[in-house]
């Protein structure tokens, strides 16, 4: 074994490297040239595997900054703006300055359709276009690269009449959704009338509702709604890729976020799947739903918070006591329920089923998805990558095949402990969801202690990405959306200033997807944040940071990487900003970071030195990556983020065998830590590991279930042994 070191600050290791990249430089320059698709992995332009990590920028961009949306006065609505989502151009140095200190380069960027086209079909809204053109401009000069995400918004109702009909929850946009009545109900937005029609006729309109029309204000003809919802929203992606997509700092694009069939295919009309879709306060089903819209008052059951279960149905209530419907009499249905105009419900009769064999992925989502791709990747460019995700809580499902897979193509699910945000409470004991939606037992599915959290989470990520690599197969996955909830346990560090649990809820989950290896989008950074309105979204308070704790935004402000004053208005960032391997020349096999002293060990091996002509079938395991891929490492030098944060004052220890002193540099400035392979040898594997000295402190009791019961389980084996002695004598 080699050990050496270097003292960071000492006068010889000060000197800025301006020509040297850093690991967590996404840049074209610090990329040679950018990342592409080589199989499973992202590759850069000198042939190294790299796994960025990064956030969504940001949640504050789903509503406008005059908050106007609601108004009353329609007048007031069309004024709205979105400019200066996610933070005014002039602050801009400074979030970027902060996320590159942080080493969380990887963005993905959020856009809304409502943003773009808010004032009416065809209507874009150009000073919202260049401000988003002239914001991702900068994300070079600091090193950072982005993915833009468009969300979705929903259109063609009575918007005022919407609750009152049961037919969507508004509370999120509001500002509620903090207390325990409110809490966590904006998911079951996605099965309520509004959400799931629209949803529905997006995708299947022509199947499902196809006597559906509207007048095309740019053709001036009738089209079905789904041909018309579809088109326009596609010739929205077009004027935002050609305004953007061509930018150096746009890496790729995603259509869609949280994609859902809404009623497409939907198996029964008289409820939902209880372990997919949340079932919280109010939950009138398909049918239920349907009468409450077009204006029939209705008893619906009430689903309340339990345990072991997330919820049970515990008594009813009747929705739309005023008989108001929700269905506009200038739309396209003319004041009529278009399920009824389908013959889907009436008061008479109901068709609960069509002789159709469908599946929404195959017949719907996938051929819009490669339509969609290849739009944008012709005026993008063909080496822009599309991203793409599932249904929320599903795995990859095995109809996406290769046909449904554009060139550059990345899967981006997303990745959260559905209990904990169910809750919004997080303690020594976590509950595998995923697996009890699948059957498991719930006395397999509690895990105790943070070592079993991160097992807990690692399981569940782990399935979801290998799932992918199974289905696709080989493709690279990214975790597009993963984060925790500030304000959980009814909200107690906010009174205590202590954030322990969120802090071991953040390092579980950053554990758990470092374990998987692939790169993520933590949620998210908004610089809006405050205590009392968190992410002022639907409830949501899943912000690290917020501007009114932080510096104050100076033009004349440092930006270096090694300005500790970016970290004011920061939490846990034990937690977050951590060390990574970012680009290794060659294939990642095994990393783990320690929290409570910043160490952590890597392995990765030497590709094969030729690709085989019959591969061996690829195993779809994270541990064991097929190595017969011929990456051409043309720099075997291995970049890994160690932040300046943690490796101020202290030495960096190196060991690993075959390592030598000369094989390896920390530089503070980049806050990276350079390693050169000492061996080319083909399958050559790799390891070392890396720690401070002194190392940092503790910052997490690493509790198991074994360790904190062994005095009951000690004192229950005497007792049972006693019990036995006796009954033997």
């Amino acid at each position: 074994m080699d050990a050496s070191y270097v003292l960071v600050g000492d006068a010889d290791n000060t000197k800025t490297r301006v020509t040297r990249s850093f690991a967590h430089d996404w840049s074209n320059a610090g990329t040679g040239g950018g990342l592409k698709v080589q199989g499973r992995h992202l590759v850069d332009g000198h042939g190294r595997v790299c796994i960025p990590r990064g956030i969504n920028l940001s949640g504050n961009c789903k509503t406008p900054p005059n908050r106007v949306r609601l108004s009353k006065d329609e007048d007031e609505r069309n004024a709205v703006t979105f400019v200066g989502r996610p933070f005014p151009l002039s602050e801009a140095h400074e979030h970027l300055a902060r996320l590159r200190r942080w080493g969380l380069t990887f963005v993905r960027f959020l856009v809304t359709w409502e943003a773009l086209e808010h004032a009416g079909p065809g209507v874009y809204d150009e000073e919202y276009l260049q401000y988003l053109h002239d914001v991702l401009s900068l994300f070079p000069q600091f090193q950072l690269t982005a993915y833009v995400s468009m969300h979705q918004d929903a259109v063609g109702f009575d918007l005022t009449a919407l609750e009152e009909a049961g037919a969507a929850w508004l509370g999120g946009v509001r500002g509620e959704g903090n207390d325990l009545s409110t809490r966590g109900r904006w998911p079951t937005g996605y099965h309520k009338l509004a959400a799931a029609t629209m949803a529905t006729v997006f995708y299947a309109g022509d199947t499902f509702a196809p006597r559906a029309t509207i007048r095309d204000p740019r053709t001036k003809q009738n089209v079905s709604i789904q041909q018309f919802l579809q088109s326009t929203f596609l010739d929205c992606w077009k004027v935002l890729a050609r305004k953007v997509g061509h930018l150096d700092a746009v890496i790729g694009l995603q259509m869609i976020n949280e994609p859902h069939p809404g009623y497409s295919c939907h198996p029964d009309m008289n409820g939902f799947n209880y372990n997919t879709d949340l079932h919280l306060a109010e939950i009138p089903s398909p049918l239920q739903s349907f009468a409450l819209g077009a204006g029939h008052p209705t008893v619906v059951p009430i689903w309340t918070r339990t345990f072991p279960m997330p919820t049970k149905k515990t008594t009813q209530v009747l929705l739309n006591p005023k008989g108001r419907s929700v269905w506009r009499e200038d739309g396209p249905t003319g004041g009529r329920c278009i399920w009824e105009a389908h013959g889907v419900w009436g008061w008479v009769s109901i068709r609960l089923q069509t002789t159709l064999c469908l599946d929404w992925y195959i017949d719907f989502y996938l051929p819009y998805y490669m339509k969609w791709a290849k739009a944008v990747q012709d005026i993008s460019g063909p080496t822009k990558m599309v991203f793409a995700e599932p249904i929320p809580n599903q795995w990859c499902p095995p109809q996406w095949t290769s046909e449904y897979q554009p060139p550059n193509f990345v899967y981006a699910p997303h990745w959260y402990d559905l209990r904990a945000l169910f809750d919004r409470g997080y303690g020594n004991l976590t509950v595998n969801v995923q697996g009890i939606a699948k059957g498991l037992s719930i006395f397999r599915a509690l895990y105790w202690g943070h070592a079993g959290a991160q097992d807990n989470y690692h399981l569940q990520i782990r399935n979801l990405v290998e799932a992918g690599y199974r289905s696709l197969p080989e493709k690279p996955v990214v975790i597009g959306e993963c984060g925790i909830p500030f304000d959980m346990n009814e909200r107690e560090a906010f009174k205590t200033g202590d954030f322990k649990w969120q802090l071991q809820m953040m390092d579980a989950m950053c554990t758990a997807l470092e374990r998987c290896m692939v790169g993520f989008n933590l949620w998210n950074y908004n610089q809006d944040n405050e205590d009392d309105i968190g992410d002022d979204w639907c409830g949501e308070n899943f912000s690290w940071f917020s501007n009114s704790r932080a510096r104050p935004i100076l033009k004349a402000a440092s930006v270096a990487q090694t300005d500790a004053t970016l970290d004011q208005g920061g939490r846990i960032l034990r937690a977050i900003v951590r060390s990574y391997p970012a680009k290794i020349a060659g294939i990642p096999v095994a990393f783990f970071y320690n929290i409570n002293d910043g160490s952590f060990t890597f392995s990765w091996t030497n590709p094969t030195s030729s690709v085989s002509a019959t591969p061996a079938p690829a195993l779809a395991v994270i541990e064991k990556p097929p190595l017969d891929i011929d990456f051409k490492i043309s720099k075997p030098e291995t970049e890994f983020f160690v932040p300046s944060m943690l490796a101020r004052g202290r030495k960096v220890l190196v060991e690993g065998e075959g390592f030598a002193e000369k094989d390896w540099e920390y530089v503070e400035e980049t806050q990276t830590l350079y390693v050169r392979n000492p061996t080319t040898a083909p399958g050559h594997v790799h390891k070392i590991s890396v720690r401070l000295d002194p190392p940092l402190e503790p910052v997490i009791e690493m509790t198991t279930h074994w360790w904190d019961f062994k005095i009951s389980y000690s004192i229950g084996a005497v007792l049972l042994s006693v019990v036995a002695t006796y009954l033997l004598t």
